[in-house]
């Protein structure tokens, strides 16, 4: 049995995946929709391959009986996690996938009872969406166990990915997102804005809704979490403006065009890699007024998805966990992203 399959395998974050994973040693199964571009990897770099969409599960589970884990890489999510998931659950193999969508994480902690009891870990979100976040949050609800509000934050460099690029698209026609009282509730674009100091230096930032939304409820139960991205003062603006737009982002003719556009983006080359990296910030605060922050340092998200991703991969094969819904610091524990290459904690 192949101990792993990579769906998705020719896009831009799968391929930094696989490249981890064979300097690792392991020869992951590469599978995904588009057959000429997955023989071609496949061909490339020596590994085994088959190609398969995901419309009819029966065929997909088929697919998956020679496999143990599937790491879905194939965004937006939206498309690829249901079917995927479903036929995981169906063949009790493990399901991982690189999503930072809000929905998906629903989703899949929605299948929690199925997953205990066909003994199959479902574990969203494997890299940069949501692991370093998702550990920070859970390292301060140690800190400071009674927390009643969690704000995260994030600088990523580097630009996005085709994949990345299109799943911002599907969130500009679904408004923001908060949790407020324990509920998931809908906010406007650019909700809230405020600055996060990096090496002493200011850096804007809006509310937008990242994935730690869902996932650091479950991590912590902090009911209320705001999440931040940095981004110049004039994008603030622009994305304000885009609210009176909102019914127009959601048609289909309007999502279709923006999409294409986003899918001709080429993703960061490896030299703007490793010229760029990301930042984390966190706090929490008692319903008395204590608080608690962290700062975490790392390299660019796709590097830290590379290894991230394959980590957890790996924990899952090596070692027999309970079945069900996890989020990262929930299966690798809170620290797990401090054990990452090239991250460090840059303030308390």
């Amino acid at each position: 049995m192949n101990p792993f399959l990579i769906y998705g395998a020719n896009g831009y974050s799968a391929r930094l995946i696989i490249d981890e994973a064979l300097r690792r040693g392991l020869r992951p199964m590469l599978a995904g929709r588009n057959g000429a571009a997955v023989q071609a990897l496949a061909q490339e770099l020596d590994l085994p391959w088959r190609q398969f969409g995901l419309d009819d599960v029966a065929e997909v589970q088929r697919q998956l009986e020679d496999v143990a884990l599937v790491l879905n890489c194939a965004g937006p999510f939206s498309a690829t996690a249901a079917p995927m998931l479903q036929s995981c659950l169906a063949a009790r193999r493990h399901y991982l996938d690189i999503t930072g969508e809000i929905d998906v994480f629903a989703l899949c902690h929605s299948t929690d009872a199925r997953a205990r009891e066909q003994g199959v870990v479902v574990a969203p979100g494997v890299g940069f969406d949501v692991v370093p976040t998702d550990c920070v949050a859970a390292l301060l609800k140690q800190r400071l166990p009674d927390a009643t509000h969690l704000v995260l934050g994030f600088e990523a460099g580097g630009g996005p990915s085709p994949g990345t690029a299109k799943t911002s698209v599907e969130g500009l026609a679904k408004g923001g997102r908060a949790r407020i009282d324990g509920r998931v509730v809908e906010v406007p674009l650019g909700w809230k804005s405020r600055t996060f100091q990096r090496d002493g230096v200011a850096r804007s930032a809006m509310t937008i809704p990242w994935g730690d939304v869902y996932t650091a409820y479950i991590s912590t139960g902090i009911p209320n979490i705001e999440t931040y991205m940095t981004v110049p003062p004039a994008t603030i603006r622009r994305v304000r403006r885009l609210r009176w737009l909102k019914p127009l982002l959601g048609a289909a003719p309007v999502q279709a065009w923006l999409k294409r556009r986003a899918g001709a983006t080429a993703g960061p080359s490896a030299q703007r890699r490793e010229a760029s990296d990301c930042r984390v910030w966190g706090e929490v605060r008692n319903a008395r007024g204590a608080t608690a922050s962290l700062g975490i340092a790392a390299p660019n998200g796709y590097a830290l998805t590379a290894t991230a991703a394959v980590g957890m991969v790996q924990a899952v094969l090596a070692a027999p966990r309970a079945g069900g819904f996890y989020t990262p610091s929930l299966l690798m524990g809170a620290d797990y992203v401090l054990g990452l290459p090239g991250v460090r904690v840059t303030g308390a």
